[in-house]
């Protein structure tokens, strides 16, 4: 799986997860160049707390478009360094 974005590859991985629609992207198959530093938090009643990472490109900035769970609750551990993103991100197989 590819995640895209403006005709860049942001992560690649062969091991996502999908979980609610969303495939999940290990952390080591992100391209670190294209994150930046984000403070939104969210929470899911069922994962926990969501905090988030910003993704930039060739100087074009995609606020909060990448969530992860640093500490899930017990029934979504299995996304602990995951990552997933939002709809502008498109995921190709």
């Amino acid at each position: 799986m590819q995640a895209i974005w403006k005709e860049t590859v942001i992560a690649k991985s062969d091991k996502t997860l999908l979980l609610e629609g969303n495939h999940y992207f290990p952390a080591d198959s992100l391209a670190q160049e294209y994150f930046t530093f984000s403070n939104h938090k969210s929470t899911c009643p069922w994962k926990g707390q969501a905090s988030y990472k910003s993704i930039c490109v060739n100087g074009e900035l995609l606020t909060d478009a990448a969530w992860y769970y640093p500490d899930p609750k017990v029934e979504a551990e299995q996304i602990k360094g995951y990552f997933a993103f939002w709809k502008e991100v498109q995921i190709i197989d």
